[in-house]
């Protein structure tokens, strides 16, 4: 379905993506996207990721920069953010924190797959939420980004690379367009664009908002 500026719905597979790893060595990042295309730290307004978390650390600071981490696979992660400690962050619960933040994280029980959105505090935000079976996606001004999670019951995380202990999938529907997903795989989709999901696992639900969004007016 096109949306603003006849953007149509982008699908963005799992197993095209590029694994950066990280200079200390604790884990790889791989883009889901980002706006605008291509855009450097300094430059997005948004980026979403998956990465692969191997061992305990801190995290690199990213002032102006407003972080939504969800435990996408693994047993979870203790957080501890500018000196407070948090409870144990489970899979499947978006957590938000200020980028600028001293963070550091600590492995619940073995590695995890977080799923990461980055937005420019001024030029974007965000909504993550996690849903289970099916819901409809309502026409928003801003951009909505579905990545199928795997389902959560298995002993250990999946990878990113697309196969994971226990697999998840979904199914989009927007106008006359579907896009089946395996895990981890994800769909864009425009500004003004209505949709439906279905999934028999999870999938997490990016809303995007603000000037920044990249729905189309750039």
């Amino acid at each position: 379905m096109r949306g603003h500026m006849g953007e149509e719905m982008r699908v963005l597979r799992a197993a095209e993506r590029v694994a950066a790893p990280w200079s200390n060595g604790g884990g790889v990042t791989r883009e889901i996207a980002a706006h605008p295309d291509g855009a450097g730290w300094d430059a997005f307004d948004w980026r979403i990721s998956l990465a692969d978390v191997t061992r305990d650390g801190p995290y690199s600071p990213l002032p102006g920069i407003r972080r939504i981490l969800t435990v996408a696979d693994g047993a979870g992660l203790h957080l501890t953010v500018d000196g407070t400690a948090h409870p144990p962050l489970p899979r499947h619960t978006p957590f938000a924190f200020p980028g600028a933040a001293a963070t550091d994280s600590r492995l619940v029980s073995g590695p995890v797959v977080n799923l990461n959105v980055m937005t420019r505090e001024g030029r974007a935000g965000a909504d993550v939420r996690v849903v289970r079976g099916g819901c409809d996606l309502a026409a928003a001004p801003g951009r909505t980004m579905v990545v199928a999670l795997p389902d959560g019951m298995g002993d250990g995380p999946g990878a990113p690379g697309g196969s994971a202990a226990v697999p998840g999938g979904a199914v989009v529907t927007s106008g006359g367009a579907t896009a089946g997903l395996g895990c981890y795989d994800a769909v864009l989709l425009p500004g003004g664009a209505a949709a439906r999901l279905r999934t028999d696992g999870v999938a997490a639900v990016i809303t995007l908002v603000g000037e920044g969004a990249g729905d189309g007016e750039r």
